[in-house]
């Protein structure tokens, strides 16, 4: 049973190893693979997804308030981590549910990547992700221009 867990979603098979680990119940683990990195192995799948939603995020917000420098490379960046992120669910569907909660700090982060690579100041952006998290993960999706900045 935990073999085929571990195959098919890893998230998951780290929380349950975990969680036998904790109760002490040794018949349950999988003692093959290293018992001590179970919980960082999971806390690695979901820092991943949260990663590659900030850049999402960050260039979405590029592509919105400088339209004039809009590039391929942005494009590119977008379709990529769309793609990485619709992987790492694939084959971690428990995290699912955490991508509401990841939004949130991915949208920070996000930010922060924005203002660095844009030198856009800070007051220009929403202090919350102004993208329903559908839109953020849907291919057909690049935000208009913000008409209502004049940018260099």
């Amino acid at each position: 049973m935990h073999e085929s867990l571990y195959e098919t979603d890893f998230y998951a098979w780290t929380q349950v190893q975990a969680k036998a680990i904790r109760a002490r119940a040794f018949e349950l683990v999988d003692i093959e693979n290293l018992v001590e990195e179970v919980e960082s192995l999971g806390r690695r799948e979901k820092q991943q997804l949260e990663k590659r939603l900030s850049v999402l995020i960050g260039h979405l917000l590029k592509w919105q308030f400088q339209p004039q420098r809009r590039s391929n490379s942005w494009l590119a960046t977008i379709r990529e981590q769309r793609r990485k992120i619709r992987r790492l669910l694939l084959e971690n569907p428990s995290l699912q549910p955490a991508m509401v909660e990841l939004e949130s700090e991915a949208y920070k982060d996000g930010l922060d990547l924005a203002v660095r690579e844009t030198d856009l100041p800070f007051e220009i952006f929403s202090g919350v992700c102004p993208y329903a998290l559908e839109d953020v993960l849907d291919d057909a999706f690049l935000p208009a221009d913000d008409s209502s900045q004049t940018l260099e």
